[in-house]
């Protein structure tokens, strides 16, 4: 099945002007195929050089792309054979968190000295892991470094599924309050003045009966060491948030109409709202087409198999077929078409409440196979893309 683009628009011109488009949206609804397919069309239509990088940690961006599993440094993907294709570049890539922090602690912190102690801490591994949505920050600093570097025209971000998209959002935000948080203070403190490690002593004198005091100061020298990159993380995470709300950046919500997947992404859109980032287009993946809904074709449908006998009846000796067959087939038609139209009518009313948003909602037709490679993402993408010059119906 196929659909001319929505008559509300297109995603060509939405985000004619934009430099970074964020692909948000619930789990299981092509997310990562609808960021792929942007990537390649704006590659092969508008002739830009495309970054697309996924933040999850699944490799659905190598399945949708038809590669092996895909690494930090960014791979350019063959576009040969596809119609349009000239000067324009795809490129992909997964973020790797280890790596990430290694950078960032070689980015931010004063001297080598520092940085060799972190790295070679035995608290690092897993803090960098587990530290404060580590993933989703170290995610949204690539995203800003990839922006500064300036080699890309266009850098397309598939995020995780919606609630830990929010994580990415918020993760700057977050990094900034731990820096400023009472228990890195508390933590820092027998560093920072002798009368308050008098004072906690009694304290750290039963925490080290139970947790041993070389564990205890390694804890604070550790956090210690990392508070000396203070600078460093407070200046950057300001500067992502303000790339993240910049007019160059749009986000695009992903969704299918069904009830769960739509309540979804009507959450994430508020959480957008409410943040003030830019929210250029809904899409609507995976959709039946509409005139399932229309009232004279489930009326067709409902005489057909009211009347299935009679119509075989009629029709199966000019056509050479058995009448009861043909009668059976008949009814299964209309028993389908009815199915089905109930499911698109039910779409319909979900599509009207992804109304407040007050975006564009663009459909896309559900495909009668997987994409696998860039031959399925640009049929896709003529559904959101059209080509220069072609009218919309």
């Amino acid at each position: 099945m196929t659909s001319a683009p929505s008559p509300e628009g297109n995603l060509r011109d939405l985000l004619q002007s934009k430099s970074i488009v964020i692909c948000c949206g619930p789990g299981g609804v092509g997310k990562t195929t609808t960021a792929a397919a942007i990537g390649l069309m704006a590659a092969v239509r508008e002739n830009k050089k495309v970054l697309v990088v996924t933040v999850d940690p699944a490799l659905r961006l190598s399945d949708a792309l038809g590669v092996d599993r895909l690494g930090d440094q960014p791979s350019r993907i063959e576009l040969s054979g596809l119609q349009g294709s000239g000067k324009g570049e795809l490129w992909a890539s997964m973020l790797n968190t280890s790596l990430a922090w290694d950078n960032l602690v070689r980015r931010y912190a004063p001297d080598q000295a520092t940085i060799e102690k972190i790295l070679s801490s035995t608290l690092y591994a897993n803090v960098s892991r587990r530290f404060v949505q580590s993933h989703d920050y170290v995610a949204a600093e690539r995203l800003y470094e990839l922006h500064q570097d300036g080699d890309y025209d266009l850098i397309v971000i598939d995020t995780p599924p919606s609630r830990h998209a929010i994580d990415f959002l918020d993760a700057p935000s977050k990094m900034a309050e731990f820096f400023s948080s009472k228990l890195l203070r508390w933590i820092l403190a027998p560093y920072r003045s002798r009368w308050v490690g008098l004072a906690s002593r009694p304290f750290t004198q039963i925490a080290d009966r139970i947790l041993g005091g070389a564990f205890l100061a390694e804890v604070a020298e550790f956090f210690y060491l990392f508070h000396s990159m203070y600078e460093g993380f407070i200046t950057r995470s300001t500067a992502v948030e303000n790339l993240l709300a910049d007019p160059a950046c749009a986000f695009v919500v992903v969704t299918t109409l069904s009830p769960g997947p739509r309540h979804e992404a009507s959450y994430l859109i508020r959480e957008l709202g409410q943040r003030g980032f830019h929210l250029a287009a809904i899409v609507a993946n995976k959709v039946l087409p509409s005139y399932l809904a229309d009232p004279v074709g489930r009326a067709a449908a409902a005489r057909l198999r009211q009347d299935h006998e009679a119509i075989s009846a009629a029709v199966a000796p000019q056509a050479g077929l058995e009448s009861e067959i043909l009668s059976g087939v008949l009814a299964e038609l209309a028993r389908n078409y009815r199915d089905y139209s109930h499911v698109a009518l039910r779409e319909a009313e979900e599509r009207g409440r992804l109304g407040f948003a007050k975006c564009p909602v663009l459909d896309v037709a559900h495909l009668e196979h997987d994409i696998d490679d860039v031959f399925g993402l640009a049929e896709m993408g003529e559904m959101f893309w059209p080509q220069r010059g072609s009218q919309q119906s």
